[in-house]
């Protein structure tokens, strides 16, 4: 399954407003946390999981995404097709990173918000985890 935005929506009234993510099934959730970005210099990457997926929904500001499905789990190539999102908080989306592939993030504003969604506990988690150098695949700016 490739990494997909699933679409939310907003309703406002005098009442205030509301932001909703009723296509977002979040019965394989098992945890949820909350990642600040202070500044846009900070750059998260590269994690991925063989087997976990993980959605990411920006509460506040706006992050930019790049994600690949690598080659090879223990020495990848560095030359890797690349999937960018940016997203912004105010379009209502849910970006769904499944599992088998590996994530970078950085802020595009400061104080930037991201919620993240995942389907593997914390300790099931770890025995998923793959790191990689930050400069590898992307040029962060």
């Amino acid at each position: 399954m490739p990494a997909q935005l699933i679409k939310g929506g907003a309703y406002s009234d005098e009442r205030g407003g509301l932001r909703y993510f009723n296509a977002f099934d979040m019965q394989p959730v098992k945890r949820v946390y909350i990642i600040t970005h202070p500044d846009e210099t900070i750059v998260r990457a590269w994690q991925g999981h063989q087997k976990e997926t993980k959605w990411f929904l920006v509460t506040k500001g706006c992050f930019q995404f790049v994600l690949l499905q690598p080659d090879n789990w223990v020495n990848p190539s560095p030359q890797q097709n690349l999937e960018h999102f940016t997203i912004h908080a105010n379009d209502n989306a849910v970006l769904q990173v499944p599992a088998g592939y590996v994530n970078g993030f950085k802020a595009n504003e400061p104080d930037s918000e991201l919620m993240v969604f995942s389907d593997f506990g914390l300790e099931d988690s770890k025995q998923d985890d793959f790191r990689f150098d930050s400069s590898l695949w992307y040029k962060w700016q």
